[in-house]
């Protein structure tokens, strides 16, 4: 007997998410699962993911595929497009290799630990093949699109006060929430302004902040936070294309629309800048070759060509959960004990018949602290 359930299915993980319900199965069409979309599956609590694609090819050391093997989701993978055409709620049934409908049985690979380990080393052979090709592409794609980063962006009519304020951007990206909830502190006490890209904003509500403004494509974002946001806008291509254009119409919800190049985590720096932003903290975004790669993206020039602008202004706090984790330090430890045992020591002088019982209790104190 194998793994069963009703299944969902989609080519786009992102999108699978908003509609999967927990012990389903997932059905996928996704090469070199990453982290984020496997943090997303794992939130929806999934049975098991079945991928028409490898979750894991070698061309790069994609860790999506670990991190659900780690938390016990069977994987079958390169099982072959026509598995996609499987409807919404049907009942599958994953065995070994096998991927077994009412209509249909597919044969895939079963996904172990040993397969894992034997791709992830052949993708740290092919990682400086796949450095050197972005490297390329990045430095052809800059030439390119350098006039159009540096050029002034044409801001859109704001109601939310930038100039002269800190701007906090969150990104969807590795460690975000991790990264966004150990800047809380920073938020309630500079209290910046706060810019959702995408699924960046349900990070914000999540920790109840109320996102000031929305950019992106709106892909990765739910109905809430689009609702929720004090203001959106639509990022689009510079010739005035906005794929996000069409579901906030259907919200029927309010909103401008920003033509910028590259990604929206650029075109929300962009805006943040030349509308006069005091300092730019940066917190999720995509910097590094597996992020790009992740994203399926050839380079990162408009990154690239967008920080150089920005760069005089932009604090990025991706990582800063690892940088700095708060702790008791042994003087407050000190203190708090103090503070504790002062009643206690005048009850114990007052009343002496109280000492033994006193006495009983610092020793059981002193074990449990380690002293």
């Amino acid at each position: 007997m194998g793994i069963q359930g009703r299944c969902r299915v989609d080519a786009r993980t992102k999108n699978l998410v908003r509609k999967i319900l927990p012990f389903e199965i997932a059905i996928v069409d996704h090469m070199d699962m990453d982290e984020i979309a496997a943090d997303a599956l794992l939130e929806k609590r999934i049975k098991g993911l079945v991928n028409a694609s490898p979750s894991l090819s070698g061309r790069y050391p994609a860790l999506g595929p670990s991190k659900l093997l780690t938390a016990g989701i069977p994987i079958v993978d390169m099982v072959g497009p026509e598995i996609m055409e499987t409807e919404d709620g049907t009942w599958v049934e994953m065995t070994g290799n096998q991927v077994r409908t009412s209509q249909k049985i597919f044969l895939g690979r079963r996904l172990n630990r040993q397969e894992l380990a034997k791709q992830l080393k052949l993708a740290e052979k092919n990682l400086n093949r796949q450095l050197e090709q972005f490297a390329l592409n990045t430095l052809d794609y800059a030439l390119r699109e350098m006039k159009l980063i540096f050029a002034p962006l044409v801001l859109p009519p704001l109601k939310t006060p930038i100039k002269g304020k800190h701007v906090l951007i969150v990104v969807r990206g590795r460690d975000y929430k991790e990264d966004l909830q150990a800047i809380i502190p920073y938020i309630k006490e500079a209290k910046p302004a706060l810019i959702g890209v995408d699924g960046g904003a349900d990070a914000l509500i999540e920790e109840g902040f109320r996102p000031d403004l929305i950019l992106g494509d709106m892909d990765s974002i739910s109905d809430r936070a689009l609702q929720w946001g004090r203001e959106i806008i639509v990022h689009a291509y510079p010739n005035g294309k906005a794929p996000g254009e069409e579901r906030v119409k259907k919200l029927d919800l309010p909103y401008h629309k920003l033509p910028a190049p590259g990604t929206s985590e650029d075109a929300a720096m962009l805006l943040a800048f030349e509308s006069g932003a005091e300092l730019i903290v940066a917190l999720g975004t995509h910097t590094n070759l597996i992020d790009f790669l992740n994203k399926g993206r050839e380079g990162m020039a408009s990154t690239f060509l967008v920080r150089l602008k920005v760069g005089t202004v932009l604090v990025d706090a991706k990582g800063v959960n690892k940088l700095y984790r708060q702790k008791l330090k042994g003087t407050y430890v000190a203190k708090l004990i103090a503070a504790a045992l002062l009643p206690i020591t005048v009850i114990t002088v007052i009343h002496p018949h109280f000492y033994q019982l006193m006495r009983l209790l610092w020793m059981r104190m002193r074990l449990a602290l380690g002293f």
